[in-house]
């Protein structure tokens, strides 16, 4: 392949046309498949089989690895992240097997087109830089060796292909268009009253007879599923770096040598009020444009600002700050506001600032020119940093020293090793499969090593975000139906989410009928001890507050002014709603915003056409026995059944 690239000249147009798909396709691809492509897999750890390829729980967990390191997965989403990275790599290796089938090959001119698309900097104008320096340049901008790179590359195409194959000919008329355009810009003006389910939590009282009675109906839901019981050693970094010595001398150095680090720039901290302008036609932003005009008067004639903010800020993260935006440096926003900001003195309010999202006020609250911070305003945040870098060196070293010696005992007490290593250890609770131990930090090895682990086993450390783990099985605890004092707590959890479901829906419902009786929403709300909210006119994509999107509560928009709609669930609330105000589209506006529509309509339709293929191709791998999952494995990864 890398010949094909070194003999290559021009990147032909044709290939700009696949840019954005393949892209996406690449960046999902080299997210998740990174890993997959080894071919041995233990029978004992393989959770899923396409056309004969193994996908084991060490590449889920590798990839699940590789998530951590850029955003951490709550404990609670652990179990669907998991299922996700499963579904990726099935379906990966179900158009792999699907291509080999139909004959669908990418041939090496597609792959190195691609590629350079993706890689410019492997040539120096129409020259390839060569194999060495390409392969540094897919690990340093994809962390993938090249073999790797180009594989991922191969299976991005391949899946290109398919949803061409997929998706071709799909269409949008210009009827349909029109209905879109009169469905997205028809607004309705609301009042509404959100019935929220924890507002109603203290009303449900749980006897112990309560309870009882709920256990005794619902025994067949509370199984205990089988456990391990485990003891831990933690070789904590957080208490090595309290015990980390740092010098002044130390200090200092850093200082001197990351001195550029503590330039600061040229910034300003700004207020602001928002009046957003995205979808509007020209005369409603005259409209607001006159009000803006109007708050920026008062503002300069010396009326409240952060007041002034609150009252009429569109911007939902500032408004309860008075519109406090914090601290900006240049390039960080729209060149206007920039310029604004660095020209006004501190204390003044500008005028009316036009920016793609909306008009802008803006007060200067304070301004800061570029400066070196000296040793003194920073020495706690070196001390900080070193004292992190000395625990980490201290943690490793430490670590290595705990793996010699557990290889060289084989099995070792663990209260000796947390004498001689000075151990944090703990008893947690017996644990599930899936299930972390909270106490030694975050991290999808020891879930797993506890559950590899025979009773009298002392694990290897364990890398978490705490430090290192040391896991000492203790016993298997075998399934069995639980009792009521085991499972006391999901059957609390159970009732009560079941009462409070029930008494929000039936308070919605005794709402609805009181304000339909009366032909008000306010009234009946107050007399139920609830709050009537009036929203501004919305468009579907609008967000109301305490509600979320317009569109959840679609009924609205097929109702006339003065009609009160049927309670909606919105999966945590309930929502009552009457409509004040209707207002349809202006046809007008429809010029403008036809090609939008079309081009997101056809986008639109294609996801549902190549999500349907997606799935009909793999009920048919399941139905010809291709497609096979391991159960035992498969819960052991999810802690649920597929």
């Amino acid at each position: 392949m890398w010949n094909l690239l070194r003999n290559r000249d021009k990147l032909g147009v044709r290939i700009l046309l696949g840019i954005v798909a393949g892209m996406l396709g690449l960046g999902m691809l080299l997210y998740l498949v990174p890993g997959q492509f080894t071919n041995a897999a233990p029978a004992a750890d393989v959770v899923a089989e396409v056309g004969g390829q193994p996908i084991t729980i060490f590449q889920v967990q590798q990839q699940l690895a590789r998530i951590q390191q850029t955003s951490a997965i709550p404990p609670a989403l652990q179990a669907l992240y998991a299922q996700q990275v499963l579904n990726q790599l099935v379906f990966d290796k179900a158009l792999t097997y699907e291509a080999n089938r139909l004959g669908i090959r990418v041939t090496d001119q597609e792959r190195a087109d691609r590629i350079r698309l993706l890689v410019p900097d492997a040539f120096n104008g129409n020259t390839f830089v060569g194999r060495e320096a390409y392969e540094k340049l897919t690990l340093e901008r994809y962390g993938v060796a090249m073999q790797e790179f180009e594989d991922t590359v191969s299976q991005s195409l391949v899946a290109e292909k398919f949803q061409q194959l997929a998706t071709d000919g799909i269409t949008v008329s210009p009827l349909e268009v029109e209905q879109e355009f009169r469905r997205r810009n028809e607004k309705v003006k609301l009042s509404y009253v959100v019935i929220s389910l924890d507002n109603l939590q203290g009303r449900v009282n749980a006897s112990d007879a309560d309870l009882a009675a709920y256990f005794e109906k619902n025994k067949a839901r509370y199984t205990v599923p089988e456990r391990r019981s485990v003891r831990y050693g933690l070789l904590d970094v957080t208490m090595l770096r309290l015990r980390a010595s740092i010098s002044d001398a130390e200090v200092q150095t850093y200082y001197n040598q990351n001195a550029a680090r503590y330039r600061t720039e040229d910034r300003a901290h700004l207020a602001q009020i928002l009046f957003k302008t995205v979808g509007m036609t020209d005369s409603q932003i005259q409209e607001l444009q006159k009000k803006a005009e109007d708050l920026a008067r008062r503002a300069k004639a010396g009326g409240d600002f952060a007041a002034l903010a609150t009252q009429n800020s569109e911007d939902e993260n500032t408004k309860d700050q008075g519109g406090d935006l914090g601290w900006i440096v240049r390039g960080q926003t729209v060149p206007d506001v920039e310029a604004a900001a660095f020209r006004l003195p501190k204390g003044s309010v500008s005028d009316v600032i036009k920016t793609p999202y909306g008009l802008l006020v803006i007060k200067v609250l304070d301004q800061e020119n570029a400066r070196t911070q000296t040793l003194d305003e920073v020495r706690a945040s070196i001390l900080s940093t070193l004292q992190g870098e000395k625990a980490e060196q201290t943690a490793e070293q430490q670590s290595q020293q705990l793996a010699e010696e557990i290889r060289r005992a084989g099995r070792p007490s663990l209260d000796d090793l947390a004498k001689k290593f000075n151990l944090i250890v703990g008893d947690p609770a017996p644990i599930e499969a899936g299930q972390t131990i909270p106490e030694v930090g975050a991290s999808p090895e020891v879930a797993d090593t506890i559950f590899r682990l025979r009773p009298g086993d002392v694990s290897a450390p364990i890398r978490t975000d705490r430090g290192f783990a040391v896991i000492a099985a203790k016993e298997t605890l075998p399934s069995h139906a639980g009792t009521l004092a085991e499972v006391r707590d999901r059957v609390m959890a159970d009732y009560r989410g079941e009462q409070v479901t029930a008494l929000a829906k039936s308070t919605a419902e005794d709402l609805a009928r009181r304000a339909k009786a009366a032909n008000d929403l306010v009234g009946p709300a107050r007399a139920l001890n609830l709050e009537a909210k009036t929203s501004d006119l919305v468009a579907r994509a609008t967000a109301i507050p305490d509600v979320g999107s317009a569109s959840q509560i679609g009924a609205a928009f097929g109702l006339g002014a003065r009609q009160t709609g049927d309670p909606v669930f919105l999966g945590a609330n309930w929502v009552v709603f009457r409509v004040l105000e209707r207002q349809d589209a202006n046809p007008s506006d429809l010029p403008a915003q036809r090609q939008e529509i079309t081009q997101q309509m056809i986008q639109s339709r294609r996801q549902v056409a190549y999500e349907a293929f997606r799935t009909s191709l793999e009920n048919r791998l399941k139905a010809e026995g291709r497609l096979e999952y391991n159960e035992a494995n498969l819960r052991r990864l999810t802690n649920s059944r597929l």
